[in-house]
């Protein structure tokens, strides 16, 4: 986010002033010292629109005007913010008056009488703040649609995902950190032969309907696939058996691989299965 001097020179500046030779005075200093957007107005009526239209680097403001002064101007600003970042350099001779700008939200003041080595200074830097600040805010906002786009990207790219495996195989799963399911699809429990009372809302299997149905598994499959879960490792078209409650035995292979937030912490499991006509 590194500033050029051309960038300094070419920020946009208003000078608000009621007082002609003040103008005239700044306009002449900018000017010389090759500040290349500057426009000024008399009028602190028209501060706040002139503000919505252009949007600003720095206002110079006078504090003592008729109608409305540098402070009803301020508060007119604040109002039309989309931050409350307020760009302004309020232009005084009363001392008394420099701290009560400043707690209104100018950034920074320049004396009156001017001296023209202050005055370029404050500019200089307060322009070179200012548009660092933007640079940070735009860069932001370029991070957070970065973020949002990868974002919609991903999950497109697991809706995809999810499609090409629930094709390939006859049933797709997901499970968390518990081991509970949280997402299946496909006919899983009807090729399991297992039923169940009820799905959560967030359709997790919370059980079968009776002992007999959750037994028939092949306890040494079981444990070894257990294992392997236990030990967050993915496993390749695992080999296991069931027999039904009606006597019929039939035979599975799934495939799994552990999950992981961004923060490296195990979040579960998702993979996907497929009934065999016999033990592979």
């Amino acid at each position: 986010m590194k500033l050029t001097e051309q960038d300094i020179l070419n920020a946009s500046i208003l000078i608000v002033d009621d007082q002609q030779a003040n103008v005239a005075l700044l306009e002449t200093l900018l000017g010389d010292a090759g500040y290349t957007n500057v426009s000024a107005t008399m009028n602190p009526l028209e501060v706040g629109s002139l503000y919505r239209k252009y949007h600003y680097d720095l206002i110079l403001l006078d504090l003592q005007m008729p109608e409305m002064d540098g402070f009803q101007v301020m508060e007119c600003l604040k109002a039309n913010m989309q931050n409350d970042y307020l760009p302004v350099i309020v232009l005084t001779a009363q001392p008394g008056h420099k701290l009560r700008a400043l707690q209104c939200g100018a950034k920074d003041f320049i004396s009156k009488p001017i001296d023209v080595i202050e005055v370029k200074t404050r500019i200089y830097n307060m322009l070179e703040v200012r548009l660092l600040y933007k640079k940070l805010e735009n860069y932001n906002k370029l991070l957070e649609e970065t973020v949002q786009e990868r974002t919609a990207e991903l999950r497109e790219s697991e809706a995809r995902f999810r499609s090409l495996t629930e094709l390939a195989s006859d049933w797709y799963w997901e499970q968390d950190e518990n081991g509970k399911f949280t997402r299946v699809s496909g006919p899983v429990l009807e090729m399991l032969g297992l039923q169940v009372d009820s799905f959560t809302d967030n359709n997790a299997l919370t059980s079968v309907n009776s002992s007999k149905e959750a037994s028939g598994w092949d306890e040494n499959e079981r444990k070894e696939l257990q294992d392997i879960i236990a030990a967050r490792q993915p496993f390749i078209d695992f080999s296991f058996s069931r027999t039904t409650p009606s006597g019929n035995r039939n035979f599975y292979r799934v495939s799994g691989t552990p999950i992981f937030d961004h923060s490296s912490r195990f979040i579960g499991y998702r993979g996907i299965g497929i009934q065999c006509k016999e033990m592979p």
